[in-house]
């Protein structure tokens, strides 16, 4: 219980997190498209990680933190086409990429003890 209550916490800290690195986004077009991506899927993490743990049944649980770690992938994905297309510095993502990469894989791994048991 203590790391469900953990993890919603790191969640929403990643979430407000995003949300300022989009405030601080320069206000070309193409960061701005690629902000509200990063935005969209950066604050999903946290609000679907609260309804997987709210899940009624293993199924409904797998299906809702499934949608995390897609939401958790597409974030990273993101950040890292503002760092490789130039609109923002290594130094502006790196640490909130490295984040988003660790949570990515602790939602990845629940993910799969879930659907396929912790032997597999």
């Amino acid at each position: 219980m203590y790391q469900q209550e953990e993890l919603k916490l790191r969640s929403k800290k990643f979430a407000l997190q995003i949300i300022s690195l989009f405030k601080a986004l320069p206000k070309s077009d193409d960061a701005r498209v690629l902000g509200k991506q990063l935005l969209r899927s950066g604050t999903s993490v946290a609000a679907n990680y609260r309804a997987s743990c709210r899940a009624r049944s293993k199924a409904e649980f797998i299906a809702k933190i499934g949608i995390v770690v897609e939401e958790a992938d597409e974030t990273v994905l993101w950040m890292e086409m503002l760092t490789e297309s130039g609109i923002l510095p290594i130094q502006k993502t790196e640490l909130l990429l490295k984040e988003g990469n660790e949570l990515l894989a602790i939602f990845a791994a629940s993910y799969h003890t879930a659907k396929y048991g912790k032997n597999s």
